[in-house]
């Protein structure tokens, strides 16, 4: 995804003039670090349009990802905040920094979590109500038909280079969906991928494959995601399931990344309000999926995601800041 330069509009601009100077001293200056992937970028955005607003802070939007950023934090002590911050991957070195007191972490901003999975579309699971777990998907090859051979079923697999498809495919071995009817489709990129979803609900035919959220395809298209039959086996899954080439895979589970908001200690420190507005502040999947899906279809920034947001989730937002910091936002859209 390419990172993209957030600009304030003139009517956000206009309302910073009505906040309370002693507001805008407390909060100061403020970097906000943006995700290459969508749901990190709306986040930093609705971040960005809350501090301003609200609270009086001079917000900057910084290029992030998810390594270096970390060590910025963690080493340098800036940007002051990571919007929505996957912590699965550094959860070890984050523990000590937290225990240091280098960094704080604010809420859980993706309350579900973020889901891996196979999934079916929704029409599909209520017209079965015996299909709730991939094998008992992959006991109906001919409600899934492959595009090329209609004979079989398919598993669409996750996009190449990225490691789903490596996990996907040691999966498809381990149920030895292959001997059940099934072959797996290699995507190749994320647009195949959408399309073949896309395709299969014009045409309302069965889908099965490899998907996560929260994703705009998930707010377009209601889709249901099939259990396993099995916990997340962490350690089969550094073993094997993530191994690309492991010769005898087991069953196992996605595991459920978290993403949480992250501040330095120095910022958390003196921007008290805003901190505990970052210790509040939460959505759920379907609510972002919902959002994604309108900027995709709407081709819109991630700034006009936000807008929208706040403008249609009044009743969710307004519950994480106090009424004039709402009224405040309010009064800029």
């Amino acid at each position: 995804m390419t990172m993209k330069t957030f600009l304030i509009p003139a009517v956000f601009a206009a309302a910073l003039s009505t906040v309370a100077p002693a507001e805008a001293a407390e909060c100061g200056s403020v970097s906000i670090a943006e995700m290459k992937w969508a749901s990190a970028g709306i986040a930093a955005s609705f971040d960005k349009i809350i501090l301003e607003k609200g609270y009086g802070c001079s917000v900057t939007i910084v290029d992030g990802d998810t390594l270096p950023t970390f060590a910025s934090m963690n080493e340098k002590g800036i940007p002051d905040i990571a919007s929505e911050y996957w912590i699965n991957s550094v959860r070890s070195l984050l523990d000590q920094a937290i225990n240091s007191g280098r960094l704080v972490q604010g809420a859980e901003i993706l309350a579900d979590g973020a889901v891996e999975g196979w999934w079916i579309p929704k029409f599909i699971a209520d017209a079965h109500p015996d299909i709730r777990s991939v094998e008992d998907a992959l006991k109906h090859p001919e409600l899934f038909p492959a595009e090329d051979d209609p004979s079989k079923g398919a598993v669409y697999n996750c996009p190449a280079d990225w490691s789903c498809q490596i996990s996907t495919t040691n999966l498809f071995k381990a149920l030895a969906a292959d001997k059940k009817g099934f072959e797996l489709v290699e995507t190749g990129s994320p647009e195949r991928l959408d399309a073949s979803i896309a395709r299969a609900f014009d045409n309302k035919i069965g889908w099965l494959g490899y998907y996560w959220a929260p994703t705009a395809i998930l707010g377009k298209y209601d889709m249901t995601r099939l259990s396993f039959g099995v916990g997340h086996n962490k350690n089969e899954w550094d073993r094997c399931t993530a191994v690309a080439g492991c010769v005898r895979p087991e069953l196992n589970s996605y595991p459920v990344s978290r993403a949480f908001t992250l501040m330095t200690r120095s910022f958390a420190t003196r921007a008290g309000p805003v901190t505990t507005y970052l210790k509040t502040r939460k959505w759920d999947n379907a609510t972002i999926n919902q959002v994604l899906a309108w900027q995709d279809e709407n081709r819109e920034s991630n700034e006009d995601a936000a807008i929208y947001f706040l403008r249609n989730y009044e009743s969710l937002w307004t519950k994480w800041v106090p009424v004039d910091v709402a009224e405040k936002v309010k009064a800029s859209l």
